[in-house]
């Protein structure tokens, strides 16, 4: 058997899920069981002096703070961790090991700041530590810089290097094709480990593998307690635990794992779950940056097919250092497909101009104020346009869609009789699902580009109606953005962004209208905030 021992990083990795806040009988309770359970290296959190100390919180500003938490523990033969993120704790912080609860550190580093962040690890060498260096989105070194990295590592001969498979990107062949490069050129005294994410449910195939091979160095491998974790979450311990007993005549205690994972960690997953999701699947296959995918994910106007394309457009020294300039505009340039629209636009103001318009919006006030949307169809007989969805006692004209994530939901509706009828106008953005528009207008002509949120709809289809040259229009279910209350008669349609631009969103669509309340005839149907802009 080769010298394998498992890593644990639970109330590490997993703070990622819940901010470090386990609370100290969750982290003792935890340490004891993995402990008890005899695993070999456990590491209790990170150490950065950005926060600070907190007894409940797996998160502390130096050394010292570990021995705070976890006073009165005994430890066994576990060997006890912190983990340094390099430049976020400096050497000061760190007592000599000799005084320490920690036994060693783990210090993590991007490729750019590699000479620095090991010539900071045989700083924490000196005072004692065994120092892991772990080397973050290993997929992003090329083969030579693979070898100037090993070079580097030999000199500081460290306890162990750790492979880091930060996005999740590795399979198989992938691993070993580094494992053996590492293999053949560190010195053999030194450690090899592997850090999954589980992006593309690889974490323990991938783990199986690594410890399978052959070799006379040390091997370490890390999991955390079900999984938990950053992104799409680690490689579970116990899966781990389970096949080196199995396979290795190794003796985990994996009772004690599952007692730690029903007593501290179930009711954290029932609030902050984590594991596999297409989210994680996007940013993995792209190789890019997950907080690209976030983002996009949170404009709420993109579907997953949507975000995937967009995401092929990622330049490759961008894909995983991310810049949130740079997908703004990739975002935009993505909804801009041009397209000619002059005979739709042509079509759309021989069949509106002149006529009277009743634009139907998501808000509560549609249902609240029914009998005065009944009063304002009897009188003007207005064409009817509902935005982005349809309304449920109202069978409009047209829908003018500008969001492929609603359109999609908009499709089973859209199909039912009673809808058939209905006309689709829709942005050049959209993508087609089955069913021909009626009519394309150009995205990029509709938008307002200068501001914080180019893609209004409402916006939009006031400026369309502007070119139709229409005779007036009523507005209805458009309440306004709250600080504190949800004014979507169904929530499922607010996007996430809408509290935290409340006060934004309220100032510019009242600019909006204001501008041009007289050119458009303006009328709220029903009550709105934004009514001041026709005072």
């Amino acid at each position: 058997m080769n010298h394998i021992k498992l890593l644990d990083c639970t109330l590490r990795d997993g703070g990622y899920i819940n901010d470090w806040l386990f609370g100290h009988e969750t982290m003792v309770s935890v340490l004891e069981r993995l402990v008890g359970a005899g695993i070999d290296i456990i590491e209790v959190g990170f150490l950065d002096q950005r926060r600070p100390f907190d007894m409940n919180r797996s998160i502390m500003p130096d050394s010292a703070s570990a021995a705070k938490i976890f006073d009165g523990i005994e430890t066994n033969q576990a060997m006890i961790l912190g983990m340094i993120d390099y430049g976020t704790c400096p050497i000061e912080n760190l007592q000599p090991c000799e005084e320490s609860f920690l036994d060693g550190i783990r210090v993590i580093f991007k490729k750019e700041k590699k000479e620095k962040a090991i010539a900071f690890c045989a700083e924490v060498k000196a005072l004692g530590y065994k120092v892991f260096a772990n080397c973050v989105s290993i997929t992003s070194y090329n083969d030579s810089e693979l070898i100037e990295l090993i070079s580097l590592i030999n000199e500081l001969e460290p306890y162990a290097v750790s492979i880091v498979d930060t996005y999740g990107l590795l399979h198989q062949e992938g691993l070993m094709k580094i494992f053996e490069v590492m293999d053949l050129n560190l010195k053999p005294q030194i450690g090899l480990a592997y850090h999954a994410h589980n992006n593309f449910q690889m974490g323990y195939a991938n783990g199986i593998e690594f410890i399978s091979r052959e070799t006379k160095r040390p091997l370490i491998v890390d999991g955390t307690l079900f999984g938990m974790g950053k992104s799409a979450g680690n490689t579970p311990l116990e899966l781990l635990a389970m096949y080196l007993n199995e396979h290795f005549n190794t003796k985990y205690d994996i009772s004690l794992m599952l007692d730690a994972i029903e007593m501290n960690l179930m009711e954290i997953h029932q609030r902050l779950p984590w594991g596999y999701k297409p989210f994680f699947f996007i940013a993995a296959s792209q190789k890019c940056h997950p907080n690209y995918v976030s983002f996009l994910i949170d404009k709420g106007t993109l579907s997953m097919k949507s975000i995937n394309e967009l995401l092929q457009r990622l330049e490759e020294p961008k894909k995983l250092l991310y810049d949130q300039k740079y997908i703004e505009q990739l975002y935009l340039n993505y909804q801009q497909d041009e397209c000619d629209d002059s005979a739709d636009r042509a079509t759309l103001r021989s069949m509106l101009a002149g006529k009277d318009i009743l634009v139907i919006g998501p808000g509560k006030s549609v249902k609240e104020c029914g009998e005065d949307i009944g009063r304002y169809l009897a009188q003007k007989h207005p064409v009817v346009i509902a935005i982005n969805s349809l309304p449920e006692d109202i069978c409009p004209d047209y829908v003018f869609a500008t969001n492929n994530l609603r359109y999609t939901k908009l499709l089973a509706q859209l199909i039912k009789p009673v809808n058939r009828q209905v006309q689709l106008i829709a942005t050049s953005n959209l993508s087609r699902v089955n069913r021909d528009f009626s009519f394309v207008l150009n995205f990029g002509s509709l938008i307002d580009a200068e501001t914080e949120i180019p893609d209004n709809s409402l916006v939009m289809l006031l400026k369309a109606l502007l070119q139709a040259n229409v005779a007036s229009v009523g507005l209805a279910g458009f309440d306004g953005y709250s600080h504190n209350a949800c004014n979507y008669l169904n929530a499922e349609m607010e996007y996430k962004f809408v509290h935290e631009k409340v006060d934004y969103l309220n100032a510019y669509n009242t600019k909006f209208l204001r501008e041009h309340a007289d050119a458009l005839q303006l009328e709220f149907v029903t009550p709105s905030i934004y009514q001041e802009s026709l005072q």
